[in-house]
């Protein structure tokens, strides 16, 4: 049964972010939508809940359906409230004072510990704000469920217990998600829209499968595309030919028929131009300076511990050779990230540290962490790479450009960028340092799946020396050679990182 039916849909906001797109959404349905940063997930998910009107086209919707809609940003109203109270408030008037068991059950589904039950939401993490969210519309019992970017700052035991969530839902409950993140998408969904300005696709598959026939699809239009191509550049030649004869002759039937060859040249152009040329969010590359080093870092039973002295692991005796591209994996709180701060200031201040850990001299340094500290608020993206570099005024504008950032951006605060425009200025910025090694702490977050392809295509194609933290699966699956386990306060080397993945599913 249909619940929503989607006819010709358009929606411009500024400027065109999609048009035709045709969707129906039944019962059983698990939907993925696939797009690049800034061209209209969210802007759909809004339509599909009644919360903004297309410009073109039509939603119809059964009558008396419950749409639930968990958003990316959490209202400034329920910050200063608890867990309890932000998901106990969603519930209908009538029912706040008769059914506040409710809210125990879904609590209870999500796995949320009793102790983090009572702490204000502006005290929690942005992961567990998430899942507050999702609470808070599950709550209400709605017979459509629309997730944006769920995974968002979830770690990735909560990630694995949320697609065990999603995956014990009644199935006549249909989702809609909108993710970046390729795993969580093969685990969760049946069905995958691309979501494109001109040309969307939809398949009765997962995105895995459904991006293998996409990719069919993209090399065949590239195909007639250069057919195309072909047949009108012989039809202007020909029409030249025929213009030449026209003005020697003075023919009034050659001219009208030079004419309508150009015509002819102009509309076969205009149909072929390949969907998947559409506009992108702006391309990211990387750079290799290299390094005549063999072993760019040593690890020598270097002690990580927390700040007030506790001890988290000890490496044992750890090389990271040229070529190495380490994922560094562990539970959240093990270490991970001062692991990667210890032998970032290694590098930058090998005096401040022991030598315990000991950088070669020769190494320049390709940092990135997950909060994109190093681009400051302040500064503009102009700014961040004109000072930094010694690249002039229009090569730097030039860069930003390609990087997907437009004039019109260049000079505001990099505090109004989204995080995929903010990712590829922090991209941007690791590839004009030239680096020889990357340290990258969750390089993808922020970044859509075509960026996220870009930078595995970037590590491996300039064969970069990298240590990586990050709880993408798909992600660490293209780019890792090897695995570093932090396991009983010990750092191991493993073969591969599967049966870490697998004990997150085991458990969830």
């Amino acid at each position: 049964m249909t619940l929503i039916n989607v006819r010709s849909l358009g929606i411009t906001l500024g400027a065109p972010l999609f048009a035709n797109l045709n969707l129906a959404i039944a019962a059983g349905d698990r939907l993925g939508i696939i797009a690049a940063n800034g061209r209209g997930k969210s802007t759909l998910l809004r339509s599909l809940a009644g919360e903004l009107e297309p410009t073109t086209g039509d939603i119809t919707r059964t009558r008396g359906l419950r749409i639930g809609h968990v958003e990316q940003i959490m209202p400034d109203k329920l910050v200063s409230t608890t867990f309890y109270e932000a998901v106990h408030l969603a519930l209908p008037a009538e029912q706040i004072d008769s059914e506040s068991w409710r809210v125990d059950i879904v609590l209870d589904s999500l796995d949320v510990p009793e102790e983090l039950r009572q702490r204000v939401l502006s005290q929690l993490s942005g992961g567990w704000q998430r899942l507050a969210m999702l609470a808070r519309v599950w709550v209400t019992e709605p017979d459509v469920l629309l997730l944006d970017e769920p995974t968002n700052h979830l770690d990735l035991s909560r990630i694995t217990q949320l697609e065990r969530w999603i995956n014990d839902l009644p199935r006549d409950v249909p989702l809609v998600i909108c993710s970046h993140d390729r795993a969580f998408l093969d685990a969760t969904t049946n069905r995958t829209l691309f979501l494109r300005p001109e040309n969307s696709h939809s398949f009765s598959l997962p995105y895995g499968r459904a991006r293998q026939a996409l990719d069919e699809i993209d090399a065949s239009e590239a195909r007639r595309f250069q057919r195309d191509m072909k047949v009108a550049n012989q039809l202007r030649q020909q029409a030249a030919k025929l213009n030449n004869i026209a003005i020697n002759s003075g023919s009034d039937l050659l001219t009208v028929k030079t004419r309508q060859l150009k015509q002819r040249a102009e509309r076969l152009e205009d149909s072929a131009r390949p969907a998947h040329q559409e506009r992108s969010s702006g391309a990211i590359k990387l750079a290799n300076s290299g390094t005549h080093a063999k072993v760019l870092v040593t690890l020598n039973e270097a002690s990580v511990k927390t700040p007030d002295g506790t001890l988290l692991f000890n490496t044992g005796k750890r090389w990271i050779c040229q070529g190495d591209r380490i994922v560094l994996l562990g539970l959240n709180g093990a270490g991970k990230s001062r692991l990667v701060d210890m032998i970032r200031k290694s590098i930058t201040d090998p005096a401040a540290l022991p030598e315990s850990i000991k950088a070669t001299p020769s190494l320049v340094l390709g940092y990135g962490d997950q909060a994109l500290s190093d681009l400051s608020d302040r500064s503009t993206p102009f700014d961040t790479i004109s000072r930094r570099f010694d690249v002039g005024d229009q090569r730097a504008r030039t860069l930003l450009a390609g990087a997907g950032l437009g004039i019109d951006i260049q000079n505001k605060p990099n505090s109004i960028l989204s995080g995929g425009q903010k990712a590829r200025l922090g991209m941007l910025v690791l590839r004009l340092s030239n680096p020889n090694f990357y340290l990258l702490d969750e390089p993808t977050n922020h970044l859509d799946i075509e960026g996220q392809e870009a930078l595995e295509n970037e590590l491996m194609t300039q064969e970069a020396s990298c240590l990586v933290v990050s709880h993408d699966r798909s992600f660490v699956r293209a780019i890792g050679n090897r695995f570093w386990l932090i396991e009983k306060r010990r750092l191991v080397e493993v073969e591969g990182p599967e049966q870490f993945f697998a004990s997150f599913s085991a458990t969830a």
